[in-house]
C-alpha cells in the first residue's frame, strides 16, 4: 500500500516523479571526475583511488579527468557550470573551498556555485628541503630564515593552495619571511625542489614519504597538532620552535550547485559505502592519509569553519591576487 500511494504521489507531481527516476537509474553512462592538478599530487593520487572504487560498484566508469590551472580554479569553475546532472564532479582543496577570497576576480563563485559531497581526507603537510640545504631542524631553519629575508624561495602548488596557506601562516607565527614560488601543481613543484630551483616545500605528507625514505628530500617538521605515526622522529612545528601553528590538508568530492541534494546524498552515501571496507582503510593508512568521509552537511560546516580561519590568514599576510 505504502508503494502504491508513492507511485500515485509522483504520478500526480511530474517532475517528482522524473527526478526519482533519474535519481534511481543513476548512473546511467561514464562519471566524469576532475582533478583540477597536474598527475603526481596528493589529489590526484586521491581523485583516482575514489574513481576506482567508485566503479567497482557502478554500472559505468568514472573517468578521472586533470585539468589543472589557477591553483585548481580552472578545473573547479568547469564543473561549477557543468549540468546538475551528477555527472561532473571535482576533487576540491583548501585553494578551492576556503581560500579563494585570494582572488579579486574569479568567473566563478566556489561557496555558491559548487556543494561538497564530502570531506574526503585530511593530511598533515611535511616541511622539505634539499639534503645539501644548511638547516637540519627547524630552528636552524627559523634562525637561516631570519637572516636573510627573502633570500629562502618555497614552492607550492599555485596561489591560494594548501601548501601555501600554510606555509603562509607558518611565516605569519614564526616571523620569517619567504618568497613564494607557485607552480602548476605539487609534482612539478617537487621536481624543482630536488633540484635545488627552490629551497622549501610544506608537500602533503603521502606524496613527500617516498621522496624523504629514499634520501631525495630532508624532512624538517610536520605540520599537524601531533607527530605522524610514518615519521615517528620527526617533531610537529609546535614543539619544534613555533608554539601554536597547526594545519593540515583536505580534499573534498564536490558537485555543481544545481545537482539535488538527493542525488547528493546517494553518491556520498555510496561514497562512504565503498570507503567504509577493511581494503579501503588499509590503503587509506599505506598511504598515509587520514580518511574523513563524513555527510554533505558536515562538510558544509567544516568548509565554512575553514573559510574562516583562512580568511583570517589572507588579510593578516595581505595576500590579493587579480
Amino acid at each position: 500500500m505504502k508503494r502504491l500511494i508513492c507511485m500515485l504521489i509522483a504520478l500526480a507531481v511530474p517532475g517528482l516523479a522524473l527526478e526519482a527516476s533519474a535519481q534511481d537509474a543513476y548512473p546511467s553512462r561514464p562519471i566524469r571526475l576532475v582533478v583540477p592538478f597536474p598527475t603526481g599530487g596528493a589529489t590526484d593520487l586521491l581523485g583516482r583511488l575514489v574513481a576506482e572504487r567508485l566503479s567497482s560498484i557502478y554500472s559505468q566508469r568514472v573517468i578521472v579527468e586533470n585539468r589543472p590551472g589557477a591553483s585548481g580554479h580552472v578545473g573547479a569553475e568547469q564543473v561549477a557550470k557543468a549540468a546538475g546532472d551528477g555527472y561532473t564532479l571535482v576533487a576540491g582543496t583548501i585553494g578551492i573551498h576556503a581560500a579563494y577570497s585570494l582572488y579579486r576576480k574569479l568567473n566563478y563563485n566556489p561557496a555558491a556555485d559548487l556543494q561538497p559531497v564530502m570531506i574526503l581526507a585530511e593530511v598533515p603537510n611535511v616541511l622539505l628541503v634539499p639534503p645539501s640545504f644548511p638547516a637540519n631542524d627547524l630552528k636552524e631553519f627559523i634562525a637561516l630564515a631570519r637572516a636573510q629575508p627573502g633570500h629562502i624561495n618555497y614552492g607550492s602548488a599555485g596561489p591560494g593552495s594548501s601548501i601555501h596557506m600554510v606555509t603562509e601562516l607558518f611565516q605569519l607565527l614564526s616571523g620569517t619571511k619567504l618568497t613564494h614560488v607557485p607552480y602548476k601543481g605539487s609534482g612539478p613543484a617537487l621536481v624543482d625542489l630536488m633540484g635545488g630551483q627552490i629551497q622549501v616545500m610544506f608537500e602533503n605528507l603521502p606524496t613527500a614519504v617516498p621522496y624523504i625514505q629514499s634520501g631525495k628530500l630532508k624532512a624538517i617538521a610536520v605540520t599537524s597538532v601531533r607527530r605522524d605515526p610514518r615519521l615517528p622522529n620527526l617533531p610537529t612545528v609546535d614543539e619544534a620552535g613555533v608554539p601554536g601553528y597547526a594545519a593540515t590538508s583536505w580534499f573534498t568530492i564536490a558537485a555543481p550547485r544545481s545537482v539535488p541534494a538527493a542525488l547528493i546524498e546517494k553518491i556520498s552515501a555510496d561514497l562512504r559505502r565503498v570507503l567504509s571496507t577493511k581494503e579501503a582503510a588499509e590503503e587509506f593508512k599505506k598511504l598515509g592519509i587520514g580518511m574523513v568521509a563524513n555527510s554533505p552537511a558536515e562538510a558544509a560546516s567544516f568548509i565554512a569553519s575553514e573559510t574562516e580561519k583562512w580568511d583570517k590568514v589572507i588579510k593578516a599576510a595581505g595576500m590579493q591576487i587579480n
